[in-house]
């Protein structure tokens, strides 16, 4: 999987298929976590994916976001993940696992990241089990933003226990949400990825 463009990040060098992976999980968390404004918007725009699957989802996400603007992508925000009283995709493990907000999910989450010194990310209110918020972590982990760059085999514990048993699920629905637009290739996106990963790791 290859995509023509990157999250700078001020980090140690790492192999370039990390880089790449650490890009995608950094844009996924990126868009999940907070409404994206113009510049956002234009970054999307101006990303080129290659051949295959995952090169077809980044191109579509690239050509959607040519057409939005910062209200149309509030609004459909909005009404993805919030709504009246819940929107259309509650993007959280203890939800996805328990079926309610706050739970056991979230708890061994947060012992977990105070194992591998991973703090909560200022300004953001969501809990720690946000789809985005573990996405963020992924990209962390593999650049070094928490200290060094994880060893691999930690990067594969972390990733089974708390992304894959739930994750794809949460990214088909938001690829196939009613109000998706913009969020339909991010979906895919995120599908695709969490296949590759576990198909990566498992042969690890």
């Amino acid at each position: 999987m290859t995509v023509n463009a990157t999250i700078e990040m001020n980090t140690p060098p790492i192999a370039p298929e990390d880089q790449v992976r650490a890009s995608l999980y950094a844009l996924l968390g990126n868009v999940l976590l907070q409404i994206p404004d113009q510049t956002t918007l234009d970054q999307l725009a101006a990303l080129e994916g290659e051949v295959g699957d995952v090169g077809s989802a980044i191109n579509t996400l690239s050509h959607i976001a040519k057409s939005m603007t910062p209200a149309s992508i509030e609004r459909e925000y909005n009404v993805l993940f919030i709504g009246v009283g819940r929107g259309e995709v509650l993007p959280y493990a203890s939800y996805y696992l328990t079926g309610f907000l706050h739970e056991k999910p979230l708890a061994d989450l947060r012992a977990k990241m105070r194992e591998l010194g991973i703090q909560r990310k200022q300004g953001i209110s969501e809990p720690e089990d946000h789809l985005g918020a573990l996405c963020e972590m992924m990209a962390g982990m593999i650049t070094g933003a928490f200290g060094q760059p994880t060893p691999l085999q930690t990067q594969k514990e972390f990733f089974n226990a708390h992304i894959a048993p739930w994750a794809a699920h949460c990214f088909s629905d938001l690829e196939k949400a009613e109000s998706a637009v913009l969020y339909a290739p991010v979906g895919s996106l995120g599908r695709l990825l969490m296949g590759i990963e576990q198909e990566s790791f498992r042969i690890e």
